[in-house]
């Protein structure tokens, strides 16, 4: 099953919330007060002011140069504004690749890994995960388990043990074993857990003096949490540069539209989405077919 097909249910409420809106506002007459209304519309739906107002902006624009009349001619101009949004520039990494995943508590992140590391295996790529989560009880345990589903090596340690330590080692055995992807996990962190974000600055000059390799840190975000995640981006993207989010529990929420504020605040692509529970239940983000299934 494609992406597409799996979007189609996860996001049936962001559908509700937009696309039957839009029904109601459109009465043919695209006057300031049409665009006004749509607005309201795309800001109620999370995608936040900054971004909802670049779209409308866009949407107004396409609207007068295309002549739009029919409502169907309208929401083609509304996905293709939408779309162009979170569409982002992107070179292909060539060579290995160390992954280094961050996040708060409770967003999946460590699930994310696991099912990361099944999808590259199926790439016939070889994978090593680092279970640097050392901090929250069985995270290793957790990961080791992932690790046996997806068939992979994995670096652990006791609980309590030196996290730089542990991604030490682990980048020493990739290179050794030459591995083509590493995923590092970390510990869950709030930006008021001032030692543990001090551990994932360590972390990251660890990373930058001894991996030689592609680098590539990624945010695992809750989609039900709607416009929190963007305070977690921020505090993130502070402490460890990001490359892209993966975006977990999109399994019926009415808040994925937070990913359009995200990408027009901070500029950081939509990398992943976890649309399920399965192991393969991970995918790669698609602009296009991700708006064709809110409008």
């Amino acid at each position: 099953m494609g992406m597409f097909s799996k979007f189609f249910g996860a996001l049936k409420k962001t559908k509700d919330a937009i696309s039957k809106k839009i029904t109601q506002i459109f009465v043919g007459e695209l006057d300031d007060d049409f665009y006004e209304e749509l607005e309201f519309v795309l800001v109620s739906s999370d995608i936040g002011t900054e971004a909802s107002a670049e779209i409308v902006d866009n949407v107004r624009a396409l609207a007068k140069k295309n002549k739009v009349k029919t409502e169907e001619e309208f929401k083609e101009i509304l996905r293709e504004a939408m779309s162009e949004l979170l569409t982002f520039d992107e070179e292909e990494l060539a060579g290995p690749t160390l992954y280094t995943i961050v996040g708060v508590n409770g967003v999946g992140k460590t699930t994310a890994i696991g099912k990361l590391a099944y999808r590259f295996k199926k790439e016939k790529k070889s994978v090593l995960m680092v279970a640097g989560d050392t901090f929250r009880a069985a995270a290793s345990e957790q990961l080791y388990e992932w690790s046996k589903r997806a068939g992979t090596r994995i670096v652990k340690y006791a609980e309590g043990a030196d996290p730089g330590a542990v991604v030490y080692d682990g980048i020493k055995s990739a290179v050794a074993k030459k591995d083509d992807i590493v995923l590092v996990d970390t510990a869950g962190r709030l930006h008021n857990k001032v030692g543990l974000m001090e551990e994932l600055k360590k972390i990251g000059k660890i990373i930058a003096k001894e991996w030689q390799g592609n680098t590539q840190t990624y945010l695992v975000i809750d989609a039900t949490t709607g416009q929190n995640a963007l305070q977690q981006v921020e505090v993130f993207n502070e402490i460890m540069p990001l490359d892209g989010i993966i975006l977990t529990k999109l399994d019926g929420s009415s808040k994925g539209g937070v990913v359009f504020a995200i990408a027009k605040k901070y500029g950081i692509p939509i990398k992943f989405v976890g649309v399920g529970e399965s192991v393969d239940d991970i995918e790669p983000f698609n602009a296009e077919e991700f708006v064709k299934n809110i409008i």
